[in-house]
């Protein structure tokens, strides 16, 4: 069962979905897929959405390297606080929802990236949504 602050935090991220875009993908390297507010940790949370499979795991790592790196950019440029303001003095959150759980390669490389992530000053945390027999 989720918890009670999971339908807060959802309607605030629906609120602000993707920027205005109609869908959100991984594969959209220049978009924001998500950013919402966690009010009970007083966060800012940057979403990616990945619908991918892992049949070609580097290919999906770069991919996935590539959207990491223009959500970093997003934030340390400022851009972030220039589009809402609101995030100001709020913790950045980095959050990856997958389709399908990660291969054994792909937790080698999001662990690498949660190690840079962190050392910018921000974190980076998964999850996989409504998995399925088959992932």
């Amino acid at each position: 069962m989720r918890s009670p602050d999971f339908a807060n935090h959802l309607v605030s991220s629906l609120a602000i979905l993707a920027c205005g875009a109609d869908t959100v993908s991984v594969q959209d390297e220049s978009v924001v897929d998500i950013i919402s507010v966690r009010k009970p940790d007083s966060s800012v949370v940057l979403t990616i959405s990945d619908h991918l499979d892992w049949s070609d795991t580097i290919q999906h790592q770069t991919i996935l390297q590539t959207k990491l790196n223009h959500y970093l950019a997003f934030v340390e440029s400022g851009e972030l606080l220039e589009r809402y303001p609101a995030a100001k003095g709020l913790v950045v959150r980095i959050e990856i929802v997958f389709k399908f759980r990660p291969d054994k390669e792909a937790l080698e490389f999001l662990r690498k990236a949660k190690k840079v992530i962190e050392s910018a000053g921000f974190s980076l945390e998964t999850s996989v949504f409504a998995e399925s027999y088959d992932n």
